[in-house]
C-alpha cells in the first residue's frame, strides 16, 4: 500500500523546493499540485479568457491535458504537450492561480489526477489543502510556514536569479494578498489540518529546512 505525505502551507514557504529534496532523499515521488493550478492559470491567460467566466473556464478545461513527467530526476509540467514548467513561475501567474484554485470546476478537474497519483505511488504532495481535502488520510501531514517577510525575501531572490526585475515590496504585497485570498476563499481555504505537524522555517536556512522535513517524515511514518 502506498505511503502519502501531505505538506501544506502559504505561498513562498518553500514547499516545492523542500518537498522535492525530501522526496528524493527518501525515495518518494514529489507532486507539486501548485504547478497544476498554475498550468490552468497559464492556459487561461494565454487564451485571453476571463478567469471569472465559469463557462469559458469549463470550455478551456475540456481542451486542457496536464501531465507530470520526470526528466533527469526533475518534475516537469506539460500542458497540451508543451513544457510550461518555467513559464508558470511568474508573480502574475501566481496571483491568477490563487483565483483559479478557488473555482470548484477547476478543483474537481485536478482532484482525480492528484488522488490517482497518490494511490499508485509513495508520494510527497504539497499545496494548500492536501492534508485537509485532497489526501485527508495521508500518513504524515505537515504545515510548512515562515513569516511573510522571509517568504518575500526568498521569492524575490528566486525571481532575481531567473532574470525577473520585480521590486521586493511588490513581492511582499503579492505574498500578503495571496495569503489573504487563500485563507478566505470559500472552497478549501488554506488552513492547518488538526493532525498536521507545524514546521516554521523563518529562522533556519534551506538545507536545515530539508533536514527537518525529512526527519519529521521518517519519525512519523
Amino acid at each position: 500500500m502506498s505511503k502519502n505525505v501531505a505538506i501544506d502551507g502559504p505561498s513562498g514557504a518553500g514547499k516545492s523546493s523542500i518537498a522535492r529534496q525530501a522526496a528524493q532523499a527518501i525515495g518518494f515521488i514529489y507532486v507539486d499540485t501548485g504547478a497544476l493550478y498554475r498550468s490552468i492559470a497559464y492556459f487561461v491567460k494565454m487564451s485571453n479568457s476571463d478567469p471569472s467566466d465559469i463557462n469559458a473556464i469549463a470550455h478551456l478545461l475540456e481542451k486542457a491535458k496536464i501531465e507530470l513527467k520526470f526528466i533527469d530526476g526533475e518534475q516537469r509540467v506539460l500542458l497540451n504537450g508543451d513544457d510550461v514548467s518555467d513559464a508558470i513561475r511568474t508573480p502574475e501567474i501566481s496571483m491568477m492561480a490563487s483565483r483559479i484554485s478557488a473555482l470548484p470546476i477547476v478543483r474537481e478537474f485536478l482532484f482525480d489526477l492528484q488522488r490517482q497519483i497518490a494511490r499508485d505511488n509513495d508520494v510527497i504532495m504539497d499545496g494548500r489543502d492536501i492534508g485537509t481535502v485532497v489526501l485527508p488520510s495521508a500518513d504524515v501531514k505537515i504545515f510548512l510556514t515562515a513569516s511573510a517577510e522571509i517568504r518575500a525575501k526568498r521569492r524575490h531572490l528566486e525571481l532575481t536569479h531567473k532574470g525577473h526585475d520585480v521590486p521586493y515590496q511588490d513581492v511582499l504585497d503579492d505574498i500578503k494578498q495571496r495569503d489573504y485570498d487563500d485563507e478566505n476563499r470559500e472552497i478549501a481555504p488554506l488552513k492547518r489540518a488538526e493532525d498536521a505537524i507545524l514546521v516554521d522555517t523563518t529562522s533556519i536556512n534551506f538545507d536545515d529546512s530539508v533536514k527537518l522535513i525529512i526527519s519529521t517524515i521518517e519519525n512519523n511514518l
